[in-house]
């Protein structure tokens, strides 16, 4: 038999363990058994403990973990737990972010499109700008080829500069309201 062999009993006085009598090291199925055993008693253990108790195993943990078990943990966490700053148009498909993006309004359409070149795609596409210029019945006079972009969103543009509407006027009842309170006085 060879010095460095394991030896082939799997007499637990002849089993290697390491910091533990009863870690096996050279008997890959009882090892699997015993890490299992242990990692749902930890489990149990950790479902018992506070926040801060689990906050300070976890940070002794990653100080323990080398830089690929750390960036591991990276990994798996980002999978978990969505970046902040997530782009649902990215991870939606076209067609659901198209709908979202029917919902607003025409500043705010003209606002998306000044967050990124998709979001400028989506919120300048005629399909969009079409139904807002439908609702009020202006139609355009041609029939745009598929190559044009944006015919409907300058139409609707067009249209409201003809109305001469930049912001929303008083209304009778307010401009009534204010001349109300106006008294005259005699000097």
């Amino acid at each position: 038999m060879m010095a460095f062999a394991p030896p082939k009993s799997i007499d637990g006085s002849k089993m290697q363990t390491k910091m533990s009598t009863w870690t096996p090291l050279n008997h890959r199925l009882l090892n699997d058994q015993v890490f299992e055993e242990r990692r749902a008693l930890l489990g149990k253990w950790f479902d018992k403990w506070t926040d801060s108790q689990r906050r300070r195993i976890l940070t002794g943990l990653l100080e323990r973990c080398s830089l690929s078990q750390q960036k591991f943990c990276c990994r798996k966490l980002q999978e978990k737990i969505p970046a902040e700053a997530l782009d649902f148009t990215t991870k939606l498909p076209r067609v659901l972010s198209v709908y979202i993006f029917s919902f607003l309004d025409p500043r705010s359409l003209c606002r998306c499109a000044q967050v990124s070149w998709y979001w400028k795609s989506l919120a300048e596409l005629d399909q969009l700008w079409m139904l807002k210029c439908l609702r009020f019945n202006w139609y355009i006079s041609f029939s745009p080829t598929p190559f044009e972009q944006g015919v409907w969103k300058k139409h609707y543009i067009q249209m409201v500069k003809e109305l001469h509407i930049t912001k929303p006027k008083a209304s009778l009842r307010q401009k009534a309201a204010h001349l109300g309170n106006i008294s005259c006085g005699k000097f």
